[in-house]
Protein backbone atom coordinates (compact mmCIF):
# COMPACT_ATOMS: atom_id res chain seq x y z
CA UNK A 1 0.00 0.00 0.00
CA UNK A 2 3.07 2.49 0.36
CA UNK A 3 4.41 1.96 -2.71
CA UNK A 4 0.70 2.44 -4.58
CA UNK A 5 1.02 6.01 -2.16
CA UNK A 6 4.13 6.60 -3.27
CA UNK A 7 3.59 5.90 -7.00
CA UNK A 8 0.85 8.20 -6.52
CA UNK A 9 1.95 11.41 -5.17
CA UNK A 10 4.90 10.77 -7.39
CA UNK A 11 2.00 10.93 -10.13
CA UNK A 12 0.33 13.95 -8.51
CA UNK A 13 3.40 16.07 -8.61
CA UNK A 14 4.78 15.52 -11.99
CA UNK A 15 0.90 16.91 -13.15
CA UNK A 16 1.23 19.63 -10.96
CA UNK A 17 4.72 20.30 -12.16
CA UNK A 18 3.89 20.33 -15.84
CA UNK A 19 0.81 22.39 -15.50
CA UNK A 20 2.63 24.63 -13.38
CA UNK A 21 5.45 24.77 -15.97
CA UNK A 22 3.95 25.10 -19.00
CA UNK A 23 1.79 28.34 -17.82
CA UNK A 24 2.75 31.30 -20.09
CA UNK A 25 1.67 34.43 -18.77
CA UNK A 26 3.87 36.35 -22.06
CA UNK A 27 1.61 38.75 -24.12
CA UNK A 28 3.27 37.17 -27.17
CA UNK A 29 0.89 35.10 -29.00
CA UNK A 30 3.02 33.15 -31.56
CA UNK A 31 2.47 35.47 -34.38
CA UNK A 32 5.42 36.99 -35.44
CA UNK A 33 4.21 40.09 -36.98
CA UNK A 34 2.28 40.88 -34.53
CA UNK A 35 4.55 40.20 -31.45
CA UNK A 36 7.38 41.80 -32.72
CA UNK A 37 5.06 45.05 -32.94
CA UNK A 38 3.91 44.20 -29.41
CA UNK A 39 7.53 44.84 -28.55
CA UNK A 40 8.37 47.83 -30.22
CA UNK A 41 5.73 49.51 -28.41
CA UNK A 42 6.80 48.30 -25.36
CA UNK A 43 10.58 49.15 -26.21
CA UNK A 44 9.11 52.55 -27.08
CA UNK A 45 7.06 53.41 -23.98
CA UNK A 46 9.83 51.49 -22.02
CA UNK A 47 12.57 54.07 -23.28
CA UNK A 48 10.94 57.36 -23.93
CA UNK A 49 9.19 57.38 -19.58
CA UNK A 50 11.29 60.21 -18.18
CA UNK A 51 13.47 59.49 -15.71
CA UNK A 52 11.38 60.48 -12.83
CA UNK A 53 8.25 58.68 -13.72
CA UNK A 54 6.94 55.94 -10.76
CA UNK A 55 5.82 53.15 -13.65
CA UNK A 56 9.33 53.22 -15.05
CA UNK A 57 10.88 49.98 -13.22
CA UNK A 58 7.65 47.72 -13.81
CA UNK A 59 7.33 48.82 -17.44
CA UNK A 60 11.41 48.43 -17.67
CA UNK A 61 10.70 44.74 -15.96
CA UNK A 62 8.00 43.80 -18.08
CA UNK A 63 9.83 44.87 -21.23
CA UNK A 64 12.36 43.19 -20.10
CA UNK A 65 10.47 39.72 -19.60
CA UNK A 66 9.50 40.52 -23.03
CA UNK A 67 12.63 41.15 -24.62
CA UNK A 68 13.40 37.03 -22.72
CA UNK A 69 10.81 35.49 -24.10
CA UNK A 70 11.10 36.77 -27.55
CA UNK A 71 14.17 36.22 -27.95
CA UNK A 72 13.42 32.85 -26.68
CA UNK A 73 10.58 32.10 -28.52
CA UNK A 74 12.30 33.60 -32.39
CA UNK A 75 15.99 33.04 -31.51
CA UNK A 76 15.93 29.38 -33.18
CA UNK A 77 13.61 30.11 -35.80
CA UNK A 78 15.44 29.44 -38.90
CA UNK A 79 12.76 30.70 -41.45
CA UNK A 80 13.39 34.17 -39.73
CA UNK A 81 16.94 34.36 -39.87
CA UNK A 82 16.55 35.83 -43.31
CA UNK A 83 14.02 38.75 -42.70
CA UNK A 84 14.80 41.89 -42.27
CA UNK A 85 12.54 42.96 -39.62
CA UNK A 86 14.14 40.15 -37.69
CA UNK A 87 17.71 41.37 -38.00
CA UNK A 88 17.49 44.77 -37.12
CA UNK A 89 15.65 43.69 -34.00
CA UNK A 90 18.11 41.74 -32.76
CA UNK A 91 20.28 44.69 -33.95
CA UNK A 92 18.48 47.05 -31.82
CA UNK A 93 17.64 44.40 -28.62
CA UNK A 94 21.91 43.63 -29.09
CA UNK A 95 22.23 47.94 -28.49
CA UNK A 96 20.00 48.45 -25.91
CA UNK A 97 21.25 44.97 -23.98
CA UNK A 98 25.17 46.42 -24.60
CA UNK A 99 24.01 49.63 -22.72
CA UNK A 100 22.36 48.21 -19.79
CA UNK A 101 25.12 45.59 -19.30
CA UNK A 102 27.74 48.38 -19.58
CA UNK A 103 25.82 51.18 -17.46
CA UNK A 104 22.99 49.98 -15.62
CA UNK A 105 22.34 52.37 -13.68
CA UNK A 106 22.36 55.30 -16.06
CA UNK A 107 19.40 56.68 -18.62
CA UNK A 108 19.75 55.58 -22.06
CA UNK A 109 21.63 58.64 -24.07
CA UNK A 110 19.77 60.67 -26.51
CA UNK A 111 21.78 58.87 -29.44
CA UNK A 112 20.84 55.86 -28.44
CA UNK A 113 17.30 56.42 -28.23
CA UNK A 114 17.63 58.08 -32.08
CA UNK A 115 19.46 55.37 -33.69
CA UNK A 116 16.72 52.74 -31.61
CA UNK A 117 14.15 54.88 -32.75
CA UNK A 118 15.24 54.85 -36.62
CA UNK A 119 15.62 51.10 -35.94
CA UNK A 120 12.14 50.38 -35.07
CA UNK A 121 11.10 52.46 -38.13
CA UNK A 122 12.71 50.22 -40.32
CA UNK A 123 11.56 47.05 -38.41
CA UNK A 124 7.62 48.52 -39.04
CA UNK A 125 8.13 49.30 -42.45
CA UNK A 126 9.62 45.69 -42.84
CA UNK A 127 7.20 44.15 -41.58
CA UNK A 128 4.38 46.15 -43.29
CA UNK A 129 6.37 45.32 -46.63
CA UNK A 130 5.71 41.57 -45.40
CA UNK A 131 9.87 40.94 -44.84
Amino acid sequence: MKRYLSYLLAFVLVVVMGVTGCSNNSLLTGNYRQDTLTLVDSLRTAINLPDDTPDKAAAQAQTRQLINDYAARYRRDSSLEKLPSFTTMRTALNGLASHYAAYPNRPIPQKLKNRLEQEFTQIEGALNRGA
